[in-house]
């Protein structure tokens, strides 16, 4: 008869209770056990000393005549001090899969084209808006060159009221 420690489920809908227990390796989960040896509340804070409660020298007992345990109940026993295991290494675990590395594909290279048609609209409104300011600037001069043109400064007004005729001065005024 091989003999495995094991979590044995207890409590309520979503509010998980386990039994540490000894048991024949072909009996149900929650079915008959040997021995229960222990029992670890999920719920608890894992600092909590309540979470994992252990009878460690029953549990080196069953590991002494040969039970297995099952791989959370050993890291309760490396916790406590009861049994050495060895940590395990699964560089494929975090690893995506075929699909999943196909969508990541998509949309990188939806992406790249949304960034590709975005530098193409902006390269064509900067080439829009100097095209403008090409017609704009050899065609139409400013009013400063436009006033210096017509023989009037565009300094100070006060400069030009002493020259006017009072006459001239009335018709600005007026207009």
């Amino acid at each position: 008869m091989s003999v495995s420690i094991r979590l044995s489920r207890g409590g309520a809908k979503k509010r998980p209770y386990y039994r540490i227990v000894v048991a024949n390796s072909r009996s149900p989960r929650d079915g008959a056990f040997i021995e229960k040896i222990g029992t670890y509340n999920p719920l608890l804070a894992k600092d909590d000393e309540k979470r994992v409660v252990l009878n460690t020298e029953r549990a080196k007992h069953w590991l002494s005549v040969g039970a297995q345990p099952t791989d959370r109940v050993a890291r309760f026993f490396d916790a406590a001090g009861v049994k050495e295991r060895a940590a395990r290494n699964n560089p494929n675990k975090g690893v995506p899969g075929d699909k999943a590395k196909e969508r990541a594909e998509e949309r990188a290279s939806k992406a790249a084209e949304a960034a590709e048609a975005e530098a193409a609209t902006q390269e064509e409104t900067v080439d829009v808006i100097a095209e403008k300011l090409e017609e704009a600037t050899p065609d139409t001069a400013t009013p400063a060159d436009q006033a210096t043109d017509e023989g009037v400064s565009n300094s100070d007004p006060a400069e030009g009221a002493d020259d006017a005729t009072p006459a001239e001065g009335a018709e600005h005024a007026k207009a």
